[in-house]
């Protein structure tokens, strides 16, 4: 099976990118704006006290904690009623959320509409990989859900520069309204493409819907101008999807959703999964992010510089992330993820003794040091982590559980970041730097695991994906002889023929009945007359 995709294929993963770009963007704006003025004095927030601390911890943990219930609604959701009504409403929750949190007059207010922000971006985050997956062929995969990550990532740094812009407005309100209104622009704009996007086919296999998968898939892989053996192509990845789909229902109608953690190859997946996203989060990037106002502060940098060079961080986090989608497909998933986790745990430990020796003094060697390996810190998580880990845990499931999987591998991040965020404001006020250091000894320990525990899947298709771990594959590509190729073109073409003679025995069916109806009404005309 050849690398083949379209225009078609490229322009609707570009599409799907804006459900990347409104969970970026809506995770991400809270970083400035708790470094606005205006913010923090509408809100009485700007002396310092266990109070504040705990209402910071409490706004980006309400938010975390939403996204979780977020994820969980999407694992339902999208396998129930499909992946495209799902994305209309998430849309619809992201535009509320933000609205209500632009809008908001009060503290308690603003909280719980950043409980339902994080609600929508869960349902966001979540379906996109899913749906960038299941029409991606598998020698780009890779780099076309690889752009999940990037798009995130592009987000922030949107969010970055435009917070960086309105820190400068004279209207304290504009300051931290502003960036949060812009939040709702990306749902808006995913919701009015809509229409142009198709239904997952894979999910529409699970649902019998062949005729209307094939159309999709044909269009999707199909025939691709000056390349030879692209309509082929196609052929061969529909046959191996429907007879996976068959074998995949047959096998979840026995059990059902208990599978999930009891069946063994499942319960690797799930925990597995989980492991990644988890992982992401305990290299510390969020806390690092979230809290890089304050950071670069401590490090003795005052008024909007703190904001700018948040927002250069960023930027470049969105270039380590494309150049990170670029390498997948050619050296793999577990090398990069690896790469990434012992770079940012190197980085981080470098930075962890620039803030111990030199924060709050006026040594600017040593803070601009520390600024320094922020950045090389993000460089690694980028395009070793961010990218990598949501191709990783979109392709490991089958399509049955794929919604559930990658659902609860997203819980793994939210769960994760919550009580890293929500700790990290008294944590850093009380131990400071110390905490860093949790950060530093997980992510060792997460390194070995993965090395030893998760496979390599790169170039295969989401099918074959389930030899990996022990389960039956019905149709093998990935390693099949040449002989077996023979087999499967030969049941490709007998199906085909088949689909034809049925076709013709209907249409010539349809004639007789019609024949036989007009025959009946002219007897009857006659009998009247």
């Amino acid at each position: 099976m050849a690398r083949t995709y379209t225009w078609y294929n490229l322009r609707l993963i570009l599409i799907l990118t804006l459900g990347s770009l409104t969970f970026g963007y809506s995770f991400s704006v809270i970083s400035n704006t708790l470094g606005q003025p205006g913010f923090l004095e509408y809100f009485d927030l700007e002396a310092s006290g266990s109070r504040n601390n705990a209402i910071t911890g409490t706004i980006n943990g309400l938010f975390c904690a939403g996204a979780t219930f977020g994820a969980l609604t999407v694992g339902w959701m999208s396998e129930a009623h499909g992946r495209k009504i799902t994305m209309y409403a998430s849309c619809a929750v992201n535009i509320f959320g933000g609205s209500l949190q632009t809008g908001s007059i009060n503290l308690a207010m603003f909280l719980a509409s950043r409980f339902i922000a994080g609600w929508g971006i869960g349902m966001m985050v979540v379906l996109i990989p899913i749906y960038q997956a299941e029409i991606s062929p598998p020698n780009a995969r890779g780099l076309l859900v690889g752009q999940h990550g990037t798009w995130i990532v592009f987000g922030y740094a949107i969010a970055g520069w435009i917070g960086a812009g309105t820190y400068y407005s004279t209207n304290p309100s504009f300051q931290w309204r502003f960036p949060i209104a812009v939040s709702n622009v990306f749902p808006l704009a995913l919701a009015l493409c809509s229409p142009w996007v198709p239904e997952s086919p894979r999910w529409l296999l699970t649902r019998d819907r062949k005729d209307e998968a094939w159309k999709i898939v044909s269009r999707l892989h199909g025939e691709v101008k000056g390349q030879e053996g692209s309509e082929s192509y196609a052929r061969q990845e529909f046959y191996q999807m429907v007879q996976q789909a068959q074998a995949d229902s047959a096998a979840w109608a026995q059990g059902g959703n208990k599978q999930l953690f009891t069946k063994p190859s499942y319960r690797k997946r799930m925990w597995m999964g989980f492991f990644i996203q988890y992982s992401a989060q305990t290299t510390g990037a969020q806390v690092i992010y979230v809290y890089m106002v304050s950071l670069y502060q401590n490090l003795g940098l005052k008024g909007g510089t703190p904001l700018i060079l948040s927002a250069v961080y960023v930027t470049v986090a969105t270039i380590a992330n494309f150049v990170g989608a670029l390498l997948l497909d050619k050296y793999g998933r577990k090398p990069l993820i690896i790469t990434g986790l012992v770079g940012c745990m190197i980085f981080l430990s470098l930075e962890t003794a620039m803030v111990a020796l030199y924060a709050g003094t006026t040594n600017k060697v040593g803070n601009a040091m520390g600024v320094l390996f922020t950045f090389c810190f993000i460089s690694f998580y980028g395009g070793g982590i961010d990218a990598p880990c949501y191709v990783y845990c979109s392709e490991i499931f089958p399509t049955h559980i794929r919604s559930q999987g990658v659902a609860w591998s997203l819980v793994g991040t939210f769960l994760s970041t919550l009580v890293y965020v929500e700790a990290a404001p008294t944590a850093l006020a009380n131990i400071q730097w110390r905490y860093y250091l949790i950060f530093v000894v997980l992510t060792f320990v997460n390194i070995i695991v993965f090395y030893y525990w998760c496979p390599e899947t790169k170039g295969l298709s989401l099918e074959d994906i389930n030899a990996k771990f022990g389960d039956e594959v019905i149709v093998h590509f990935a390693d099949a002889t040449d002989a077996q190729k023979s087999e499967i073109a030969a049941a490709i073409k007998a199906e085909e023929q088949g689909q034809r003679v049925g076709s013709t025995a209907t249409a010539e069916k349809d004639t007789a009945v019609q024949a036989k109806q007009i025959e009946k009404d002219g007897s009857n005309a006659s009998t009247e007359a």
